[in-house]
């Protein structure tokens, strides 16, 4: 009798770690192709003469299309399964890539951007595909070590325009296409939803988004999310721009530095869960937001270059603890039932807190020749955001253990 617990311990724990592992690969991917774009921009800038403006709504089409897919896709998850829904949207996402490997023209980009989006959606697949999996007190660290999914931006920065330069443009979206294949029929083939798993929901769409959204949780999760992703997003897309246009860098300079900031948030997010796990995720915001709104107002000034490294490395590091902490919060509030649809109105959130800044920021450059004033206004959401976390959800939050 003493030998099953054991026996049924360690195969729960070993498909765990397996959804784990299929599921952060995927998303790593997914996040790979969604960010295809932007470490070419300036090549499409030279290439097809394109303004300020032009590039910077190029690079955050896939973004904003990314955000609302999510709330579809969270949509979707509670009633099919994570398993089902990730292996067909990633097999799906091999259209796009393979569209905008060929397109030629402004409009032609747009339109793969606008598609190729549904590949950053993926997110609200992975969360309450994970988060099932998982006891509470573990879902912090859990949905953090998915997060590092983020991870495949990095890997754009990095290999994008190198693979582009060496073999050919064409040649990373055919990279980035067949990885797409490989984790789709592997999400098909090897992944199985958690025996816990909340799905199958009868409800209409509307009605369990409506729902997830009448949630206070949902609501402040989503302001909170909007500045940590969003901010994290509007960086890891426009940081190359703007380290080239404001330190003079290379492009594959600038694009490896923005590569590594997203690098350090990405491996920050999971310490955000696992700090969330013990001392609570609204005290965790609570310091992120103060760390945001510093660094935030050192970068604007547009220090020498060791000093800006050194504030946006900081600033790196509080939006992915702030990350990881905005999902711990959310797996123990939201019920299982609805967490699919809450992580997508929260991710939608986060998304489109990553679409705006790009298009403010080139817009305010182009006007002013200067980014203080767009990082200044980062600086001001941040305050704000402390201000409420730490009026608010703090004392809102229950005691813990």
């Amino acid at each position: 009798m003493a030998v099953v617990p054991p026996v049924a311990s360690r195969s729960s724990t070993a498909g765990r770690t397996k959804a784990l592992i299929l599921a952060t690969t995927a998303f790593a991917v997914n996040f790979w192709a969604w960010a295809l774009l932007s470490p070419l921009g300036p090549v499409y800038k030279e290439l097809l003469g394109l303004s300020a403006t032009a590039v910077s709504l190029l690079v955050a089409v896939p973004v904003i299309v990314g955000s609302l897919g999510r709330m579809v896709l969270g949509a979707l998850t509670d009633r099919y399964g994570g398993r089902l829904v990730f292996g067909v949207v990633s097999l799906l996402g091999v259209i796009p890539v393979l569209f905008l490997a060929f397109a030629q023209s402004y409009p032609a980009l747009l339109a793969g951007g606008l598609v190729l989006g549904m590949t950053g959606a993926t997110f609200a697949i992975g969360v309450p595909f994970v988060n099932a999996w998982y006891p509470p007190e573990r879902r912090g660290l859990a949905l953090g070590v998915f997060g590092m999914g983020n991870i495949g931006t990095a890997i754009s920065g990095f290999a994008t325009p190198w693979l582009a330069a060496e073999f050919g443009r064409v040649t990373p979206f055919v990279t980035v296409a067949v990885a797409l294949v490989l984790v789709g029929i592997a999400f098909l083939v090897l992944g199985r939803d958690a025996p816990s798993a909340a799905t199958g929901a009868s409800e209409p769409f509307l009605d369990r988004f409506a729902a997830a959204v009448r949630l206070r949780v949902t609501k402040e999760l989503a302001a909170m999310y909007a500045l940590t992703f969003g901010g994290f997003v509007a960086f890891g897309v426009y940081l190359p721009l703007y380290l080239k246009a404001v330190y003079g860098l290379t492009v594959a300079d600038a694009a490896a530095r923005a590569a590594g900031f997203v690098v350090l948030a990405t491996l920050a997010r999971p310490l955000g869960g696992w700090l969330s796990d013990r001392l609570g995720g609204e005290r965790v915001l609570c310091w992120v937001l103060a760390a945001v709104f510093g660094c935030a107002i050192v970068v604007s000034f547009a220090p020498g270059m060791p000093l800006a490294t050194a504030g946006f490395l900081a600033l790196a590091a509080a939006l992915g603890l702030g990350n990881g902490a905005v999902f711990a919060i959310l797996g123990r509030a939201v019920p299982a039932s609805a967490v699919g649809s809450a992580t997508g109105v929260v991710g939608a959130a986060g998304g489109l807190g990553g679409f705006l800044p790009p298009i403010v920021m080139g817009l305010i450059y182009q006007a002013t020749g200067s980014y203080a004033i767009g990082l200044m206004l980062l600086a001001a959401m941040a305050f704000g955001a402390f201000v409420y976390c730490w009026a608010v959800l703090r004392p809102a939050a229950r005691p813990r253990k």
